[in-house]
């Protein structure tokens, strides 16, 4: 089952990530995972969160641009390797990355073109989903 990733467009400024946090600090929403690239002028946050309509919806009432889109959660090991297993199996499927990131650990989020089949790749070659 794919998870809700929202996605928030930042003006590259100080403090405008320290706005998105409070906000979801105040609407007392969980921050699970997020991931942060930038270019000169605006940042994009990527945000998996304990309730991600709030999040969105609290968000846009302060004036930021957001998106929700479904991506890939799946459970490592802390062991050498582990990395390469999921990337290895997907690759070989011909399944290409959009990006990944690290969520609690061991938690990976993949952004790829077609979930459903990057999933079942996945669980067929025994990896676990979140």
């Amino acid at each position: 089952m794919p998870v809700k990733q929202l996605t928030v467009f930042l003006e590259n400024k100080a403090g405008r990530l320290a706005e998105v946090a409070k906000i979801l600090k105040d609407k007392n929403i969980n921050l699970q995972g997020f991931s942060t690239t930038e270019a000169r002028d605006y940042g994009i946050l990527r945000l998996v969160v304990s309730d991600t309509e709030l999040a969105r919806q609290s968000l846009k009432e302060a004036g930021f641009t957001t998106h929700i889109a479904d991506a890939i959660c799946v459970k490592v090991e802390d062991k050498p390797g582990e990395l390469f297993k999921v990337l290895d199996v997907l690759a070989k499927e011909g399944i290409n990355i959009d990006y990944i990131y690290v969520i609690a650990g061991t938690r990976l989020v993949l952004s790829v073109q077609d979930i459903q089949k990057a999933e079942e790749i996945l669980k067929k070659n025994n990896v676990l989903l979140c």
